[in-house]
């Protein structure tokens, strides 16, 4: 039996890198590390059989007719079952480093006809090719996959791009002979510019799209602040001027509990006093934590909820300082208590409650819960979906903090309360 031994080893490295490409790119499901394993497993499997095929088999000129569907489709098909994105944005993922790999071969095949006519060679310039692709990919991956959480639409008119040049690139490199050798390296190389300058404008469209979206979350962040700490020092204002007039009418008082206990009115000098110090206690001022900014956030939505006849059961023991950026926290707790204040609005006014618990040792942990009244429906990663047009951008916002700041986030529906758990 003679063994295809180039095959096997033009096909394996193809495979190799094609499969990098496409884990690149792919933005797999939660837990991460268990889709990305059962990913790999499945593609090695795939993968092994072809090779299996090719050095034992002679499976080299059926691989030509039928490899679409013995690895291409496998692949496809394993990508969108461990991606979290099941839509065109699997699709273009595949696509694009399908079309990566045709690159590889196409750079390859002009390098054998003009350079040097040898099968080692011009398994070699495809390997190069590869390489350079990956580190060139790697960078554009960065952009695209954070594209994946905030462009929702139009992937498919991208998937366009990709394709129609696999199929193009495709055929003109299987039918290089019959087209000559001229027309099809013009053609390879007009298709590989075009290409790459659709590739290099899709990459500046996505960097201009996260800088403008940057830039919107800092000024969010900036308003949030803002306005929670101005709303905290007119607090701190109208508690100080509550306290000085008191403490400017106790002389007064004083006198009065005087005069009633000389008379001997002691019950009526004692309710006088109880009656002056539940005025003391409700001037006092509340502190929910150190932090300046979580603890004007706090004091914001809790009193819009308490203006809103919701009960807040609050239990908040943070630290002084926090291992991460104060003011994102910040936004996540501002986003998570409005959809709260929101979720309770709908209920009658005896049913209206939130409750809040956030400590920071060992680990950050934020719990917030309130009585749901409708159905909730979780995406594929257990994200709230919304039911209206223009709303879950809170959702999206929280989503992208644990991203950046690598939390666990849960939401859950538990006998009619909405429950959002994040761990840090």
């Amino acid at each position: 039996m003679k063994l295809d031994l180039y095959h096997t080893l033009f096909v394996g490295v193809s495979q190799v890198f094609l499969g990098s490409y496409v884990m690149l790119m792919t933005d797999f499901r939660r837990p991460v590390a268990i889709w990305r394993a059962r990913w790999i497993v499945t593609a090695v499997t795939v993968v092994s059989a072809n090779l299996f095929g090719l050095l034992f088999l002679n499976f080299w000129d059926t691989y030509l007719r039928v490899g679409i569907f013995t690895v291409t489709l496998p692949y496809v098909l394993s990508t969108l079952w461990c991606s979290s994105h099941r839509d065109f944005r699997a699709v273009f993922n595949m696509a694009t480093a399908l079309f990566i790999g045709c690159v590889g071969t196409a750079i390859a095949n002009l390098a054998e006809l003009f350079l040097w006519r040898n099968e080692f060679f011009s398994l070699f310039v495809r390997i190069a090719s590869f390489v350079v692709m990956f580190f060139v990919l790697r960078r554009f991956s960065v952009t695209y996959r954070n594209m994946l959480h905030q462009m929702n639409h139009s992937w498919g008119t991208l998937c366009i791009i990709p394709i129609v040049s696999f199929i193009a690139l495709m055929y003109v490199v299987n039918h290089s002979e019959s087209i000559g050798p001229i027309v099809s390296s013009i053609f390879i190389c007009s298709l590989l510019v075009v290409c790459g300058c659709s590739y290099y404008l899709m990459y500046l469209f996505f960097e201009r799209v996260q800088k403008e979206n940057r830039a919107i979350y800092e000024a969010q962040l900036s308003v949030l602040q803002l306005s929670a700490l101005r709303g905290r020092m007119e607090a701190v204002r109208v508690a100080e001027h509550s306290i000085r007039t008191e403490r400017h009418d106790l002389r007064h008082r004083l006198q009065v509990v005087m005069e009633m206990v000389s008379r001997g009115e002691g019950e009526t000098a004692l309710d006088f006093l109880n009656a002056t110090k539940k005025r003391l206690d409700e001037q006092k001022e509340i502190r929910w934590c150190r932090p300046p900014v979580l603890d004007a956030v706090f004091s914001s939505y809790f009193e819009q909820a308490k203006n809103q006849n919701i009960s807040v059961d609050a239990k908040i023991s943070l630290p002084d300082t926090l291992p991460l950026d104060e003011g994102e926290l910040a936004i996540v707790l501002a986003n998570a208590l409005e959809n709260a204040i929101h979720a309770n609005l709908e209920l009658p006014q005896d049913q209206r409650k939130i409750r809040c618990k956030m400590v920071g040792t060992p680990s950050i942990l934020l719990e917030i819960s309130n009585p749901c009244s409708g159905k909730v429906s979780f995406d594929s990663n257990g994200f709230p979906v919304s039911q209206r047009e223009g709303h879950g951008l809170g959702i999206q916002s929280i989503s992208a903090f644990c991203r950046k700041n690598e939390a666990v986030c849960q939401f859950d529906l538990i006998d009619g309360w909405f429950l959002l758990r994040l761990v840090l």
